[in-house]
């Protein structure tokens, strides 16, 4: 068995050395007896995986530059606009998405369904008159677990200053067409291999007239019996230049809520004396991207925000924390204001605008590397084990139980701990292929803990926090 610190998981005897601080009380000789304890080979290293640095690498920025332009080109992609024309309105835009993963289906030998996920709105603040929202999505099914989702999805709608102006132009460049290029060139990336879970890649319609889009495709999705074990939505991945005045290419945020908004007072109860207020299906969706930003994608440091989203606002990844799945939203560090949501005009000098000579093709391409990897990674692994049980209470020990998977890929279970106020996991143990394990003088009052499956390739599943908060499988009352 082996102790290490991510993102590095094999330890040399040679090499290892405590932190400061998990040695700082510990004797001399308790402080030896640590390290050749834990320091002994490690069964299931882990791998870095070839496959996942070319996908990085594969990742263009002239295809993403060349969607943009073309989205913006239809002037307005706003929800009540124009359907009936080729060349204007939200129609035309999506017309010309469907298309777009029909050419890369082609491509694949058809390999993605490609597929409208609709219904009709009315009566509503944003949307007072019928109105047909319709997203279009595209499966690409997995071999071993074809129902285990994860997905990428981006908004197809653009907006001016008055949300309810769908006649101006509204290029919407940053806002979203750089996330819609970003899954359409995921697509087309990912769709030259073939993995074990389903990748889904998703156009969403009404995001500015309140989430629409992404209600409707979490009910399809629940409706389906898809497991959604990662929703990442891209909303907004072109810009380096914010309002603040700062210009940078090497960060990104990812949001990620805590506990469950459709939590149970008695899951609260439960979660009140065993923790995990920061440990959401969400948040370690967005530590794991986190690691994978870290060891696949150069030049980009991903923050992990705990937070929805920006302070008092929203986007397309809430529909989906409403349904129990785990989702989260990635976005560029610096945003512009100048640049969102506004009519096209200059004032004192000021131009405004999301036209698209604000958007840093480049940055969008790393930050759409950033999703391609990280949905290849889980597509690849096994799905997070379910079920995981914790106990150890007035005890020397921490032991686990989790459910038994027939997934042929699995090979075993790393289980991770972090003390309590630290971001990412620092610590793991390889238990093998077994469902249950106990961590020998490992206390449970000092740490924080979870548990991973590891695939026979060295793929790793997220990280489950134990009991309901931590789920990827959501156990709806």
């Amino acid at each position: 068995m082996s102790i290490s610190k991510m993102p590095i998981l094999t330890i040399p005897i040679a090499t290892f050395t405590p932190s400061k601080r998990a040695m700082t009380y510990l004797p001399l000789a308790v402080a030896s007896l640590f390290v050749s304890h834990f320091a002994l080979a490690n069964p299931i290293s882990y791998h870095d995986q070839a496959k996942l640095h070319h996908i990085a690498k594969a990742v263009s920025a002239e295809r993403i530059e060349h969607d943009i332009q073309a989205l913006v080109n239809f002037g307005t992609r706003h929800t009540l606009s124009e359907t009936k024309s080729d060349t204007r309105g939200i129609g035309a835009a999506r017309r010309w998405i469907k298309a777009e993963f029909e050419k890369i289906s082609t491509q694949c030998g058809g390999c993605l369904e490609v597929i409208e996920v609709k219904e009709t709105i009315s009566g509503e603040k944003r949307i007072p008159n019928a109105t047909e929202v319709v997203n279009i999505i595209a499966i690409q099914r997995g071999s071993i677990e074809p129902n285990r989702m994860v997905m990428m999805s981006g908004d197809i709608d653009s907006r001016v200053s008055d949300v309810m102006d769908f006649i101006s132009d509204a290029p919407g460049a940053n806002d979203n067409a750089s996330g819609i290029a970003g899954t359409l060139e995921a697509a087309r990336v990912l769709s030259q291999y073939k993995f074990n879970g389903s990748i889904v890649y998703a156009a969403l319609s009404g995001e500015e007239q309140g989430l629409f889009g992404g209600k409707i495709l979490a009910q399809y999705a629940k409706q389906q019996g898809w497991r959604v074990h990662g929703v990442l939505n891209n909303d907004m991945i072109g810009n380096v230049t914010g309002i603040n005045g700062v210009t940078d290419n090497t960060t990104a945020r990812l949001f990620s809520e805590g506990t469950r908004v459709i939590e149970t007072p008695e899951q609260a109860r439960v979660r009140r004396f065993t923790g995990g207020e920061v440990d959401s299906a969400s948040r370690n969706l967005a530590r794991y991207i986190d690691t994978i930003a870290d060891r696949y994608i150069p030049n980009l440091d991903t923050l992990l925000v705990y937070r929805l989203d920006r302070f008092g606002r929203g986007g397309h990844h809430r529909p989906f924390n409403d349904a129990g799945f785990a989702a989260i939203r990635i976005m560029e560090t610096n945003e512009h204001y100048d640049r969102q949501h506004q009519d096209l005009r200059t004032e004192n000098g000021v131009v405004y605008g999301d036209t698209i000579d604000g958007v840093d093709f480049d940055y969008a391409a790393k930050l759409t590397a950033l999703n391609a990897v990280s949905m290849a990674s889980m597509a690849w692994a096994p799905a997070p084990p379910q079920t995981v049980k914790i106990s150890g209470a007035v005890s020397a020990s921490t032991s686990f139980t989790w459910q038994a998977s027939d997934d042929p890929s699995i090979v075993g279970y790393r289980i991770y701990w972090r003390y309590t106020s630290e971001p990412q996991w620092q610590f793991s143990r390889d238990v093998g292929k077994v469902t249950a394990a106990t961590l020998e003088n490992i206390v449970i009052d000092n740490y924080t803990f979870g548990v991973a499956a590891v695939s026979k390739d060295g793929f790793e599943s997220p990280v489950v926090f134990p009991g309901d908060v931590g789920a990827f499988e959501y156990p709806h009352p």
